[in-house]
């Protein structure tokens, strides 16, 4: 278990979008390897690669970590994306953990029953821009920096800018209230790695389609 990490997970992004994002920043090339039934889920949980039964699961430095948080914990700090200290630490994980429920409404949307579509996106724009985003925004002005956490690149800003994109496939004007928000995003988006994650044909998945929404509940229901 050598080599570029390895991630297991279905063709999509859920809960191993981030660890992409992650790595995709730092510059490392990583493999991945796809779920495409129920029985591949079942085969890693029956061979023992998976800790508590569950995906996302990657293989790096000849360990098979499961757990999102943890997972992207390791990948920050490999990576010098956590901070100089244990303060700048503490902040970005309080703002992870915050990202971390916008990001749930985003990546579950699609999956809501028909009847229960529209009150979830008018839940999850509420929350966006009268809890979420405002708080990155006062971040940004309190500070006045170009970064969220001691004006250095770190997962932190990482996360935002995922955030930010995938808020806007649902309502393209949702930071029109947050200048400095839509500054930080053509900042971020412009540092080299992650631009380069945001051409066509990285391995940043798109917005996954009604088709294959029942093809991943077949996976893991």
């Amino acid at each position: 278990m050598s080599g570029k990490p390895k991630l297991h997970y279905f063709n999509g992004r859920g809960r191993m979008e981030p660890i992409r994002w992650l790595l995709a920043a730092a510059g490392v090339e990583f493999e991945e390897c796809y779920l495409e039934t129920k029985d591949d889920l079942i085969k890693l949980q029956k061979g023992g690669s998976l800790l508590f039964q569950q995906v996302p699961m990657v293989e790096i430095d000849g360990m098979k970590m499961v757990q999102t948080r943890a997972i992207s914990n390791y990948i920050a700090a490999k990576y010098n994306l956590y901070g100089k200290d244990l303060k700048e630490r503490a902040l970005i994980d309080m703002y992870v953990e915050g990202m971390l429920d916008l990001n749930e409404l985003l990546i579950t949307h699609p999956f809501q029953p028909a009847d229960k579509k529209e009150q979830h996106f008018a839940t999850l724009v509420d929350k966006a821009t009268n809890r979420y985003f405002p708080a990155f925004e006062k971040v940004l002005k309190d500070h006045g920096q170009d970064f969220l956490v001691g004006n250095r690149f770190s997962k932190a800003d990482v996360q935002l800018l995922e955030a930010i994109l995938m808020a806007e496939e649902y309502k393209p004007d949702i930071l029109a209230k947050f200048p400095l928000l839509q500054s930080f995003k053509a900042r971020i988006s412009n540092i080299p790695t992650i631009k380069k994650f945001l051409q066509p044909g990285s391995q940043r998945k798109p917005q996954i389609e009604e088709k294959d929404v029942q093809k991943v509940l077949k996976i893991f229901y």
